[in-house]
Parts: structure tokens; sequence; C-alpha cells
């Protein structure tokens, strides 16, 4: 019995001892296995024993670490033990390469830049070049790849190498996803035409940038002349360097007399920076001699006063024009005598008729002058068009030819006309088609004749001969439009921000109605009515906006300038009490961006339905208002245009935000037509963050709006950037539409009584974008309609810049702050 004990202790004894070997044997293993890979920078291996088994896993990079790990292993314990079980990172294949081209043309070649798919493209994109370039050499850098392109590419590479051949002077970009355009165009009538002609080949889902600049025409001379006679005040001519001075040019006319609607274009070539100044001055020597003629060609200046005017009047005039002219500019006056008129019978006349065939009769010099003649007149109306029956005659006045052939190349300015020339005038009168003809033979006759010499122009427009007269402008595009959504609405259903599909054809109407015009800056805004929450309100009305902004996109329209606005129920033109309003105010309408309000001060609010006085400013065309008759009236239209829309920026910015360009545009164009006017940009923030900070923001976003200003011709000599931060509230600041109201930009007349704030304050702040009732408007507007009209304050001993740092010279006293 003991010995059989004795064995079975030994046995469990034995089997101990194995057990543990074993386990010692593993360990060591292991250790020796992850010392050895560790050593060689493997981390990515997992080692675990199984008895005498050691087992490797985890994933290799590639098959070379794999088997390198394998035989690391192998060299500490017996390769027999080691077990493989690694995996190895499947190869990933090469992508293709993002394939795209550069195309610039000019008039010195073509130059192509790029990568494209092996094929056809690259000989395509080579001959075409190479034929457009006309026997230039075209600088081709363009690469090839094996790999299968997008399926976009295609197209959009058929549609970049139309533009090729419709831009002369462009940069192409071209991506299978995109395509970039940037080109110059030699008019506004070309720029539009080769936007809509762009707009018209893009293919259905390519995004497509188009940048077209028109470049200002360069006027050479740069002329102006203005008439005033029996028939009244008018322009022959008339040219301004910017949109500031043309209107202040205008506006010296009209107070002169000029009635109706006058144009003056906006060219380069300027002789001097006080152009504008000039031609102020000679327009009320006129006026103030009650007839003559001033022309300006280049810096010398013609100025003939009617027969009859009395001595007294042309000297008084005359001596007021010499002190107000700047010195660059030179004068020549007339006061024409009874017994000055040229005797004798000479003169030439030319008569052009509506087939376009030009008659010329009466006398010149030699036969020298006539072949001139002749050789002018066939290459201005044709070989065949030229009709000579003059006659020769050697006692004729010094610098007939001149005058001639002046006269002759001013008829050729005209569709219909006749010509007119004598020893002591030149007359050229007719009809034209082109609204810029008159100019043009102003430019040409005192170019040709020089300083001193009188010339008559009479040129009438018919606007059945103009080829442009016939596009419609934006706002009677705008009404067309108007028109389609009066017939049928834009509809959803309900709680869905998807088009209904028997809303199709109307978005195809619409979309054909904007093609057909220019591209004009549009909101298309989205109303519900006020069942739901009014956060849920504007976020469905912003969600339909946006899908008819994305329709008419889908259907070729050209929505860069156009933005999509949801304002919820916060504009009801209707009562959503009842279902027909309800359904009256769930509506999509169109504006045109920048238009300025119809002033609606003397209405009376009680009369309308509540949402009457905004429906017009809305969804309606906005007609511009009439000129200001002084600076109150001016600072009034510009507070009507700020009801309507805000000045936003960056949050907290002093950058103007991209949607807020088109309404600093058109403030610029306010301003354009009250020049010199004193008036304080004002801006103010909400009450979060502290008071030094909310006041430099504020001061430097006025200064960021005077900026802006400047860019767009606006002189701001007279205007003031003040800073009042959070300290003139006109909402509580305790609500987020509080804070959104106080945050704001005003225009304020400076030296007109100020509306104390606690009176704006006291009233409930409306929705922002919102246009404010008539009445409230009245009360609540920084200069009221009806302050007296203020005299120019003297800035002379104000040496400050209009935008400098911490400007304080003519800020108003501080207002209470008012936060109840």
């Amino acid at each position: 019995m003991i010995a059989l004990f004795a064995f079975a202790g030994a046995g469990a004894f034995a089997v101990f001892i194995a057990m543990t070997a074993a386990a010692v044997i593993e360990r060591r293993s292991l250790k020796a296995v992850n010392y050895a890979l560790g050593n060689e920078g493997i981390t990515w291996v997992e080692a675990s024993a199984d008895g005498m088994l050691v087992i490797l896993s985890g994933t290799a990079p590639n098959e070379a670490a794999r088997f390198r790990a394998v035989n690391i292993a192998g060299t500490v314990i017996d390769s027999g033990r080691v077990r493989d079980e690694l995996q190895v990172t499947p190869a990933t294949s090469i992508e293709a390469p993002r394939f795209s081209i550069e195309m610039l043309r000019n008039d010195d070649g073509i130059q192509l830049i790029g990568l494209l798919p092996e094929g056809e493209a690259e000989a395509t994109l080579t001959a075409a070049a190479e034929e457009l370039s006309r026997g230039i050499a075209v600088a081709d850098m363009l690469e090839t790849a094996a790999y299968a392109p997008p399926e976009s590419w295609q197209a959009a590479f058929d549609f970049g190498l139309a533009a090729l051949r419709l831009l002369p002077r462009s940069k192409i970009s071209v991506a299978a996803d995109a395509v970039a355009v940037t080109a110059i165009a030699t008019s506004e009538a070309e720029k539009r035409t080769l936007e809509s002609e762009l707009a018209r080949l893009r293919p259905e889902g390519l995004a497509l940038s188009i940048d077209i600049s028109a470049p200002r025409p360069v006027i050479t001379p740069f002329t102006l002349r203005f008439v005033k006679d029996a028939q009244g005040a008018r322009f022959d001519a008339c040219s301004a360097d910017t949109d500031a001075a043309r209107t202040r040019i205008l506006a010296a006319a009209t107070a002169a007399g000029l009635e109706g609607k006058a144009s003056c274009t906006v060219g380069l070539g300027v002789p001097s920076p006080r152009w504008a100044e000039a031609a102020e001055a000679a327009i009320r020597a006129i006026a103030a001699m009650g007839q003559g003629t001033v022309t300006f060609s280049d810096a010398d200046i013609s100025l003939v006063a009617a027969e009859g005017t009395e001595q007294a009047a042309f000297d008084r005039a005359l001596g007021e024009l010499e002190a107000a002219l700047p010195q660059a500019f030179s004068l020549d006056a007339t006061l024409p005598r009874p017994d000055a008129a040229a005797a004798g019978p000479a003169e030439f006349t030319a008569t052009l008729n509506p087939e376009g065939r030009v008659e010329m009769r009466g006398r010149l010099t030699d036969e020298l002058q006539r072949a001139a003649v002749d050789s002018l007149a066939k290459a201005a109306f044709g070989a065949g068009r030229v009709y000579n029956a003059t006659r020769l005659d050697a006692e004729l006045p010094d610098g007939w030819p001149v005058r001639v052939l002046a006269g002759l190349e001013a008829l050729a300015e005209l569709d219909e006309g006749n010509l007119l020339v004598r020893e002591d005038t030149v007359e050229v009168s007719g009809v034209t088609g082109s609204l810029s003809a008159s100019d043009r033979v102003s430019q040409i006759l005192s170019g040709k004749l020089g300083q001193g010499q009188q010339f008559k122009v009479s040129v009438r427009y018919d606007e059945e001969r103009d080829p442009l007269a016939a596009l419609p402008t934006p706002q009677e595009c705008l009404a067309t439009v108007n028109g389609l959504l009066a017939g049928q609405k834009i509809t959803f259903p309900p709680g869905s921000a998807e088009i209904d599909a028997q809303t199709g054809q109307l978005m195809t109407r619409i979309a054909d109605t904007l093609n057909e015009c220019a591209v004009m800056p549009l909101e298309i805004a989205g109303h519900t009515d006020s069942q739901g929450s009014e956060e849920g309100n504007r976020a469905l009305s912003q969600a339909r906006a946006e899908a008819v902004l994305l329709a008419l996109q889908g259907r070729r329209v050209e929505v860069g300038q156009m933005r999509a606005v949801g304002y919820g129920e916060s504009r009801p033109i209707a009562d959503n009490d009842t279902e027909q309003g309800r359904e009256a105010n769930r509506r999509i309408e169109f504006t045109l961006i920048g238009a300025p309000a119809v002033a609606t001060a003397a209405a009376d609010p009680s009369a309308a339905p509540p949402a009457t006085a905004t429906a017009a400013a809305d969804g309606t065309v906005i007609p511009a208002l009439a000129p200001p008759s002084d600076g109150a009236a001016c600072v009034a239209n510009i507070t009507a245009l700020l009801e309507r829309d805000k000045i936003t920026f960056d949050p907290g910015s002093d950058d103007i935000s991209d949607a807020s360009r088109p309404l600093v545009a058109a403030l610029s164009e306010l301003l354009g037509q009250c020049p010199g006017v004193p008036i304080e940009v004002a801006g103010h923030t909400d009450s979060q963050g502290t008071e030094r900070n909310n006041r430099t923001l504020s001061e430097d976003r006025a200064k960021a709006v005077l900026v802006a200003l400047a860019e767009s011709g606006v002189d701001v000599s007279t205007l003031k950037a003040v800073g009042y931060g959070e300290e003139s509230p006109i909402a509580d600041n305790g609500t987020e539409e509080g804070r959104e109201a106080n945050r704001r930009i005003e225009f304020t007349l400076i030296g007109a009584p100020a509306t104390p704030a606690t009176d704006t304050a006291a009233a409930p702040a409306a929705p922002a974008g919102a246009a404010a009732p008539a009445d409230a408007a009245a009360e609540t507007s920084p200069a009221t309609a009806q302050a007296a009209p203020q005299e120019t304050p003297d800035f002379s001993n104000d040496t400050s810049p209009s935008v400098a740092p911490q400007e304080k010279t003519l800020r108003p006293t501080a207002r209470p702050a008012n936060n109840g």
C-alpha cells in the first residue's frame, strides 16, 4: 500500500515538473521573440504561445515585411515551432490624376497649359488654337495621361473650347466639375451678349463662374457741349470721368433749365480731375447770360454768347467763369455782333439719305481737296454710295479743307442727315439710332476745328433705329415675372421645400423671361403664414426661396447676382386668421436688390391693411425717388432705403458682408444725387462685449462704409464716420431681436436736430429687414424731413481726414441709453 502511494506521488510530482517546465519555455520563447521583433522596430506583430509553438498574428504593410518578421522569429527559436498567421495589407490601385486645362487667349496669341486624358482632346484643342491664333505660334504646354477621364469631362472640355472661340481676350479654366471664365468685353452691350451666350451654351449640371469686365471707353477728345437757346437747354455732347462728376454736371444743367432725361458718358481721358468743377462753372455762366453755347474739347473751352446778349451780362458772367475755372483750362469767349456775320455765298453741303447714299455739292479749293473729300466719303459711306457735284474755287477762306473733312466725318456718325459748311460755322443735323452719336459728332467737330471755332449740332435720337432699345430694362423684366406670378403662384407641399410638379411650367416661363434679360441683382423672398413656430417658419421660407433659386439655376439662369432670403411670417399681406389670408401669405416674391423704396410718409396708415405699407417694398418694382431738393430730403431717401434692408457685417468684424454690397451700391447712387451735403455715418452695436470694444467696432464699421462708398465713386469729403458703440440703443438688448435691431448703420444730416433715442426705443422693435410704417419712419428718421434747409458747414479749418482714427470733430452730444 505504501508502495502504491509512493508511486502515485512520484507521478504527480513528475506531471508538476513537466507543466512548470512547459510554462517556463513558453514565457522565455515569447520574451525572446518579442524582444527580437521590437529590437528591429516591428511593432505590428502580436506573438502568443501554445505549448511549444509560437503563433505570429497581425497585419503586415507588405509581403516583404511579413517574410522578414517570420525569419526574425525563426532565428530566436526553432523555425519549426513558429506558426505564421500574419495578414498582408492589400495593395491599393493608383488613383487617376485630376484632369484640368488653362487656356489663355489675347492679341499676342494663345497659351495652353494642363493635363489631358489620352485621345483626340489634345489634337482637337491644338488645332482649334492654331486656327484662332491666325499664324501666331501657340504656346503648347499640354501633357497627357493614360487614365479614363470622369464622365463629365468631355462636356466641360467642349464648353471650354466653345468659350475659347467666343472670347478673344480671356482666360478659361476647365475641370471635370467646373469651368471658370474670365474675359474682357469692349462694351456693356457686348458684355451682356457674351454672358447670355455662355449661359446658353453651359451644359446641364456644370458649375460655371463668369467674370466679364467692360472697361470704360476712352473719349478723345474729352468733350462737353451745352447749348441754351430759344428751343431750351440741352447737351449736344456730355462726358464725365466719374459717376459723381456726371451727377454734378447734370445737376448744374438742370439748374440752368435742362428738362427731361439727359445722358452723360462716363469714360477715360479726362484732361483734369477738376473737370466737373469747370463744367459746372461754364454751365452757370451760360445760365447767367440767358442764352449761349459752351464747348469743351479737352482743356480748351469755347464760349459763344447768343446774339443780343448785353455786354454787361456777358462781362459779368465771363468774369465769374474765369475766376472759377481751374488753372488747367483755357477759355476763348465770343460775343457776336450783328455786323460780324460772314458775307459771300461760299458753302459746302452734303446730304445723307435713309438708304445711306450721300450727295455732296458746293465749293472746294482744288483738285487735291476734291480727291481727298471723295476718298473720305467713299471710305465712310461706301464706294457706290457717293455722288460728288462740287466745283472748285481757289478764293475760299483759310481752313476750308479742314472744316469740310471734319463735317463729313461727323455726318458719317448719323443714319440720315445734312451737313452745311460756311466760313463762320459748321452745322450737322439729322437722325440717329445711337444715344452716343450726338456726343461723337461734337467730339469730332471740336477736336478737328480747334478752339474758338463755331459749330452747331442738331441730332435727334430715333428709338426705332436703335437695335439696343428693344432690350427690356431690369424693371420691365421684373414686371413680366411678377405678371406671371400674378396668374399662378409657386406652390409647395405642406411643410415642404420641394416645388410642386404643377409649378414646373411656371418656373420654366420665369426662367425664359430672365434669360431674355441682362443679368440683374434679384432677391428671391420666401414668406409663410403664422402657423407653427416663428423660427420654423423662417427656416421653411428660407429653404423654399433657395429651392426656387436652384430651380432657376437648373434652367440655365445666371444666378450669380441673386440671393434667396426667408422672411417667415414677419411680412404678411393678408389676415392670418382666415384660410384665404394664410394662402395669400404663403408666397414667393422677386425684388430688385438696391431699388429705393417709395416714400409713404403722407399716407394714412389706418386707411390701409396692416401689411400694405410693406407690400411695395417686398415684391414689386420699386420706382426711383425724385432727386432730393435739399440735404434733409437726401438723408430721408437714404433712411427709407435702409428701412427696407440694413448694412450687415461679418460677426465681430468691420468687413461688410457680400450680401450688403448691392445695398452699398444703391446708397452710392442716392448720395450721388446730393453731392456736398454734410452727413454723419454713425455705427451702433448691441451691448454684448465691453463698452470700449463696442465703441471701437462701431467706429471701424462706420469707416468701412465710408471707404466702400468712396470706392463706388462717392465724394466723401463732407461725410464723417462716428462710432457710438452701445450707448444709443433703439430696442431691448435683452432679446436677440433687440440686439439685431441695435446693430445698425445710420445716416444723419450734420446740423439737423437729432430725434431723442427714448422716442424710438419706446416703440416695439421691428423685425430685421422689415419696413416700418410711414408715420413711424417720419418720427424715427435720423434726419427728419421737416428740418429747415441747412447751410453747408465750413470745413476750411478742419485738417483732419474724413476717415481718421478717433475722429470726433463733428460728433453730436451723446444720446442717453434706453435698455428698457
